[in-house]
């Protein structure tokens, strides 16, 4: 099973990663960074493919994946 880890303060809510998961694993959190961005959560992780897509896109480098 797949790990992602999200860096909170380094998400700026851009939504890259939400729109090109195939399997809907993240979405935006209720929780604000010190930038005031709600940041992105792995809510789904159960439906993860480790297919690494959301951390390819993610603009900040926000999204790390441990299979």
């Amino acid at each position: 099973m797949a790990k992602i880890v999200v860096k909170s303060e380094r998400c700026k809510s851009c939504g890259y990663c939400i729109k090109f998961c195939p399997k809907n694993v993240l979405e935006i959190g209720h929780e604000v960074n010190s930038k005031g961005y709600e940041y992105v959560v792995p809510t789904n992780m159960d439906a993860c493919i480790a297919c690494c897509m959301c951390g390819r896109i993610c603009p900040d480098g926000a999204i790390e994946i441990y299979k």
